[in-house]
């Protein structure tokens, strides 16, 4: 089963992305976002699949919901790094095309996000602070439209948790497939939960450092920055249990 869905994902771009990968072209608009063309309602999917796979979790073959759609959608702009947001082939990245850049979306290193604003092209030390910021608000105002999705979404496989309990009728298959859903579901707000984590370390890493190489008023600005992002995090506290997920259980929410 995991092997035909990572068939799935891994072939089949759709001749609108192709032809905007040729030279000369460019899969990025406005704000860093994706061009309409290459864009399509489960171009997302794979978020919840990777969260499974890696966990160890089944693969659920349903459609997605509304809803679960939008939990992915949500989800990727805080598991991506923000340095790998403005790409010119940020369109495979965002299909899950790549399958190392999915590996490297799990690995841990605080100092990345440090290297790739040294490595960036500003031409004063200004830049390096500014970029540090608007990636640390960009991040504070999505994290509360992604936990209110996710609350949602978890309250909804809650009553489909319930609701399994009383349909006797219902096939080995559907039953499989929507527990192995829910526990997409969680694994993919455990994923965002821990990223968030792993951001926030960087960050605090890059400004730590930014601060004793190339001092700035603008440091001050940086250190607010973070307190809010981190702020807005202890106060959207949704705490999966990635075990359960895997068994195809909901996620537990704190209220």
């Amino acid at each position: 089963m995991l092997s035909r869905v990572r068939r799935r994902r891994e072939t089949g771009l759709p001749v609108a992305i192709l032809a905007l990968l040729l030279p000369g072209c460019s899969s990025i608009g406005d704000f860093g976002r994706l061009q309409q063309p290459v864009v399509t309602d489960n171009i997302h999917a794979w978020v919840g699949q990777e969260a499974a796979v890696h966990a160890g979790a089944p693969i659920s073959l349903d459609s997605l919901t509304e809803d679960e759609r939008t939990l992915r959608d949500l989800a990727f702009p805080l598991i991506e790094p923000p340095y790998d947001r403005v790409r010119w082939d940020a369109v495979l990245y965002e299909y899950g095309q790549k399958r190392e850049f999915q590996r490297e979306l799990w690995t841990v290193d605080p100092s990345a996000y440090y290297r790739h604003l040294l490595a960036a092209n500003y031409r004063s030390t200004a830049g390096r602070y500014n970029k540090l910021i608007d990636d640390m608000r960009n991040d504070t105002v999505r994290i509360g439209p992604f936990f209110d999705m996710a609350r949602r979404v978890a309250e909804l496989d809650r009553r489909r948790a319930a609701s399994m309990g009383h349909l006797p009728d219902l096939s080995p298959a559907d039953r499989f497939n929507a527990q192995a859903r829910m526990g997409e579901n969680s694994l993919t707000a455990a994923w965002v939960q821990n990223s968030l984590t792993q951001r926030c370390a960087g960050y605090r890493f890059a400004l730590d450092h930014l601060v004793a190489a190339e001092p700035d008023n603008a440091a001050a600005q940086a250190d607010i920055a973070l307190a809010h992002l981190r702020q807005e995090i202890a106060a959207n506290p949704l705490v999966p249990a990635p075990r359960l997920a895997a068994a195809g259980q909901p996620p537990a929410v704190v209220k």
